[in-house]
């Protein structure tokens, strides 16, 4: 059991239960007594209010009104929802653009320093457009999910990434790149790299990109990728 769903096991029992001992709940989770009193410590952190009442008979009791004050998005959750809203911004149709600011603002200062050092990294890569109206969508699809996370991955460890990849005539082939930035030319995402095969750069339409695997060992370098003047970083957009 992973630490997020260790927590979320443990707030869930001291719920159901009013009061648990540190041996109940290590064993609920299938953790040590170390690791319970380290995720209480976590949760603790994180905003809930948990009291400890010693001697026979006591234990940690989570106060009823206690709720989480601490986001526990991940880097890619906030990710995706800063560069939600960067397209609709891009493409004119975001309402209310301050308030939805102000709020990912707060997101962001409640992440630990770590997930916000990865989240500025990621954001770098990140440019956004505006996509032709001569484009044809007939044939747009929907993305691969685990595109997100791969991407993470292979962006702030500067790995490669291995994808099959299907071209505008519908044929197939299988692509070993370093990725190099993220375009958002709405409705349209792209993945900018590095095609070492082919010595240049390549823009690869996200919704006909799949199985994404991330290659771990060898490491590329950043380069710098040569966008269009009406393409701008998404920090200047944003700014």
């Amino acid at each position: 059991m992973n630490i997020r769903l260790r927590h979320d096991a443990i707030v869930r029992s001291l719920r159901r239960t009013g009061t648990a001992t540190i041996d109940a709940l290590a064993d609920d989770v299938g953790a040590s007594r170390r690791t319970i009193l380290r995720d209480i410590c976590a949760l603790r952190d994180q905003g809930f209010v948990i009291h400890s009442e010693p001697g026979r008979g006591g234990g940690l009791q989570l106060d009823p009104q206690s709720v989480q004050t601490t986001a526990r998005l991940a880097v890619t959750e906030v990710f995706a929802l800063l560069i939600s809203v960067a397209a609709m911004r891009a493409a004119g149709g975001l309402p209310f653009s301050d308030l939805a600011d102000s709020g990912l603002a707060k997101i962001e200062r409640a992440l630990p320093g770590d997930k916000v050092r990865d989240l500025r990294r990621f954001l770098d890569c990140l440019h956004i457009g505006q996509l032709s109206p001569q484009q044809d969508l007939s044939d747009m699809g929907p993305m691969d999910p685990a595109l997100l996370p791969a991407f993470e991955r292979a962006f702030l460890q500067r790995h490669l990434l291995r994808f099959h990849y299907r071209d505008a005539q519908g044929r197939e082939t299988k692509r070993v790149v370093e990725p190099q930035a993220m375009l958002i030319l709405p409705p349209l995402w792209y993945l900018v790299a590095w095609d070492p095969a082919r010595d240049d750069f390549r823009h690869f339409r996200m919704d006909r990109i799949g199985t994404p695997v991330v290659e771990e060992g060898a490491t590329f370098r950043r380069r710098h990728v040569p966008f269009d003047a009406d393409v701008c970083p998404y920090r200047d957009l944003a700014g």
